[in-house]
């Protein structure tokens, strides 16, 4: 069983393939100040990999069996497939691997308290909201982020050792490799098919993570999600629950909305303290991931005041339907949105802010996602006036033919829904100069690379104006 230990160096050099993914990065960033030498390779350049350059990491780019030196340990991503030549070669030499998600697992252990964030939907938001408020208050908190938090210059920051804050994916079971002294789980949905046989599975999966909280730990989880009871049932832990719908300890009451979609409500904690809370991101979804942030933090000492302060003052992660920029007046925005859940409640949000044309540029993320959710992503475009498809972001996986983006095209159309399949981001750049107008929101959404389209538009603006 791999155990890992930060001041025992029993492993001196460390070497990640993968080394640019965003929690790849940040742990390898930890060793780093730890005091560890530390390599790693990846196929593309990047600021994350430059970053991990200046602080002395020895990077390669591309993969390549001479890349494996004198190395003591070899830490993997998902995305690396067994066939991988510094893979191969780090197992033909004996030199010990472990995949990214068990690594993280036991770096949790080396910290008084740990806490993971985890559900189908949020967890970036939800744990940069946490992160912001943790790093203005009087803790220290290490934190790894699935994104880029401004408040902390990045997508890691390195505290002490008593706290740390982290994002637990579920995609292949990843959390059952974690035992966090705080467990957060904001929902429970169909996704990550790939693995995932249906949503039994997938409970299932949150049920046995949820045995690995200790009855000292704490699980924070969201009692309007429809599968929570049974997530309740089975844990050990002391349950703090958060919702709007349901009875519980933390909820929203007397929801309102800005002009600018942005939520404000009254925060009732156990039935009795009332506290109000004005939010600056937008969308319903945000309050629950308001919420789960309030226990989380109350949990571990933080006034109230300074909770919702630093709450008050979060202004979202990139990438989380961020503000871009305007061209002629249109509005550009971005967003990560690739399951339909998400997609719905961003555009949902967007629509709370405009009674103008929304225009929406969906990448699809993942042949199997796409295939498997046809019906449900047909169904999540209500609230766009516009949606145009370009080629689906293959990610980690292989085209076998069975699924292309002009199906999901034809399913929208069927849904009465204006939607057009433009594979070229050239052409889509150009259509949208020629048809949005003035007043107009132009969304890019996906978690692949459809953000370029809004930042070549803007970069178009730029070169006019000079």
């Amino acid at each position: 069983m791999f155990v890992f230990s930060i001041d025992d160096h029993k492993y001196n050099y460390i070497h990640f393939i993968g080394i640019g993914g965003v929690s790849m990065s940040g742990l390898a960033e930890i060793l780093i100040k730890e005091g560890y030498k530390v390599s790693g390779s990846d196929m593309n350049d990047s600021l994350v990999i430059e970053r991990l350059r200046n602080l002395g990491a020895e990077i390669y780019i591309g993969h390549s069996r001479e890349n494996i030196k004198d190395i003591d340990l070899i830490i993997y991503t998902d995305a690396i497939s067994q066939d991988n030549e510094e893979l191969i070669e780090a197992k033909n030499r004996g030199i010990e691997t472990v995949d990214r998600a068990t690594f993280l697992g036991e770096m949790m252990k080396n910290y008084k308290n740990s806490i993971a964030v985890s559900g189908t939907h949020g967890k970036t938001t939800t744990t940069s909201m946490i992160a912001t408020i943790l790093h203005n208050s009087s803790l220290n908190p290490t934190i790894l982020l699935g994104g880029h938090l401004d408040d902390i210059g990045g997508n890691v920051k390195i505290g002490d050792r008593d706290i740390l804050l982290t994002e637990a994916c579920e995609y292949k079971g990843n959390i059952l490799k974690f035992y966090p002294n705080i467990a957060v789980i904001l929902n429970m949905e169909e996704d990550h098919l790939d693995y995932f046989k249906d949503i039994n599975h997938i409970v299932d999966t949150f049920i046995q993570y949820s045995k690995n909280i200790s009855q000292k730990g704490n699980l924070v989880i969201n009692v309007d999600d429809e599968n929570a009871s049974k997530i309740i049932e089975n844990t050990k832990a002391n349950v703090i629950t958060i919702g709007v719908k349901n009875k519980a300890d933390y909820t929203a009451e007397n929801i309102s909305f800005t002009p600018d979609g942005f939520p404000r409500f009254m925060l009732r904690i156990n039935l009795s303290a009332i506290y109000p809370v004005n939010l600056k991101v937008m969308g319903v979804h945000n309050i629950y991931n308001a919420l789960a942030s309030i226990a989380v933090a109350d949990s571990l000492g933080v006034p109230m005041e300074t909770i919702i302060k630093n709450l008050e003052n979060f202004k979202g992660t990139h990438r989380r339907l961020e503000f871009k920029g305007y061209l002629n007046g249109i509005k550009i925005i971005d967003d990560y949105a690739h399951h339909p859940t998400e997609i719905k409640a961003s555009l949902r949000a967007l629509r709370r802010s405009t009674k103008n044309r929304i225009w929406c540029i969906f990448q699809p993320h993942t042949y199997t996602r796409t295939k498997m959710l046809l019906n449900s992503f047909a169904k999540a475009f209500g609230e766009a006036d516009k949606v145009i498809i370009p080629d689906i972001y293959a990610a980690r996986e292989k085209d076998n033919g069975l699924i292309h983006s002009t199906h999901l095209v034809e399913a929208l159309v069927k849904n009465g829904v204006d939607a057009k399949y433009m594979p070229s981001f050239e052409n889509i750049e150009k259509y949208i100069l020629d048809n949005a107008k003035k007043g107009d929101i132009v969304v890019t959404m996906g978690a692949g690379n459809v953000n370029r389209i809004g930042e070549e538009l803007l970069k178009a603006n730029e070169k006019e104006a000079i």
